[in-house]
């Protein structure tokens, strides 16, 4: 928007636009490796979602931090839900029938 010299009005700056907003918190999620039972907080872009056809092919993964395991574990509607709200990744499995 640009100021009118008819008019008399102002447009918007980039600066009123975004007065008063807060920086975000990023999400996080809680998690935990069945092989070494660490615990600990990944953000959203360490996780992958998957979800498949069925709940036995709809599942999360990420690597541990602490011992590099591959840990995959399944994911509920309310896990599916949290996990795309959060932000992260999802990938969609397709049957090839």
């Amino acid at each position: 928007m640009s100021e009118s010299a008819t008019s008399g009005e102002r447009g918007m700056t980039v600066e009123s636009a975004f007065a008063g907003m807060r920086s975000v918190t990023p999400v996080v999620f809680k998690a935990g490796c069945p092989d070494c039972r660490g615990c600990f907080e990944l953000a959203a872009g360490a996780l992958r979602l998957a979800i498949g056809a069925t709940s036995r092919t709809t599942f999360y993964s990420f690597t541990c931090p602490e011992c590099g395991a591959s840990v995959r574990k399944p994911a509920g509607e309310r896990i599916v839900e949290l996990l795309t709200g959060g932000g992260v990744r999802t990938l969609r499995l397709h049957s090839t029938v």
